[in-house]
């Protein structure tokens, strides 16, 4: 009779890790921004009620124990009118061919027409195929409409693909205002992402630069309250940021925290849009430097004296030079 072999004991599985990217998509103010921010936890994108607000793809991350989902909230596809609209439009679809899963916005409380079936047919070649991506139609802004309306949409939204002969890897209704599903969506995305580590260290929520940050947070300023063709024509660039030494706070003499000084130039295409970013007496531009730096500060974590000037640059929306000066 021989000794028998211990059995060595049973190592418990190692948890699935998944990370990866997602790109929302949508036409102009369908809530994308809103939507990334709800997601993400805080304020990453900028909002506005006026359509193009999104300029530059931003990335917010969700960390979550099993998964870190990168949040690509991209400009609104739409048929380009401009050279601007075009190198927009240019960058969403580049972006597409990078992601693991595509959103795409639907908005509950505007009926399904040409320009969400343009954007689909552009999605549509991605869904089939050997490399075929996920698209998930996110039926966003579902607390504005009541359940039947809400129901005859998502109907809408699948007759949509099949029209196309395609079918969406899921149909999600959210709401980022109430929070309506924001967490089943999330559910849905990382579960189409690759198994992998975490792609940025935990607690970082967003990888854009600091200037890119504080120039979309003036823009989001200057758009407030303005009439409807000046969202089209407004840039910001952050030409300079300084800092000053804190003054000395107590006999010791040791300086306080330092103070930034932050120089951003506002780009508008005519005089007239000049004088209503500036306002009767500056009394606008004052009031955009007020909420912008407010949102800078928290950026920065330090005490910013926001320097704001306005300047025009005739047509720069159609002027290859100016789209290039102006990083676009």
């Amino acid at each position: 009779m021989t000794d028998s072999q211990p059995v060595p004991p049973v190592q418990p599985a190692q948890p699935v890790h998944r990370s990866g990217f997602a790109c929302l998509v949508g036409r102009p103010n369908v809530g994308k921004s809103t939507l990334t921010n709800a997601l993400v936890g805080d304020k990453v994108a900028i909002m506005s009620a006026r359509p193009q607000t999104t300029r530059h793809t931003i990335r917010g991350i969700v960390h979550r124990p099993d998964a870190q989902l990168i949040l690509v909230d991209t400009p609104g596809l739409h048929r380009p009118r401009t050279l601007l609209g075009q190198r927009l439009n240019d960058l969403v679809k580049d972006t597409l061919g990078e992601v693991d899963v595509i959103a795409f916005c639907l908005p509950a409380d505007q009926k399904i027409g040409p320009g969400d079936r343009f954007i689909a047919e552009q999605l549509a070649p991605l869904m089939v195929g050997r490399r075929a991506k996920p698209v998930v139609a996110v039926v966003t802004k579902s607390d504005l409409v009541p359940r039947a309306d809400l129901a005859q949409h998502l109907i809408a939204a699948d007759q949509l693909a099949r029209s196309l002969d395609v079918e969406w890897a899921a149909i999600v209704p959210v709401s980022a205002i109430g929070g309506y599903q924001v967490d089943e969506l999330e559910k849905v995305l990382t579960g189409f992402l690759p198994e992998g580590p975490e792609l940025y260290p935990g607690g970082e929520l967003t990888d854009e630069p600091e200037e890119v940050m504080i120039a979309e947070l003036v823009r989001e300023a200057a758009l407030e309250g303005v009439r409807d063709e000046l969202p089209h024509s407004l840039a910001v660039v952050v030409d300079e940021i300084l800092e000053k030494p804190g003054k000395p706070t107590g006999p010791d003499g040791n300086p306080g925290k330092p103070m930034l000084t932050v120089h951003v130039s506002i780009y508008v295409e005519r005089d007239s849009q000049k004088a209503i970013i500036i306002g009767r007496g500056g009394s606008r531009i004052r009031e955009v430097g007020t909420q912008a730096r407010q949102g800078i500060e928290r950026l920065l974590g330090a005490k910013v004296y926001l320097d704001l000037h306005v300047k025009v640059a005739k047509d720069w929306q159609r002027d290859p030079k100016q789209l290039k000066k102006l990083g676009f």
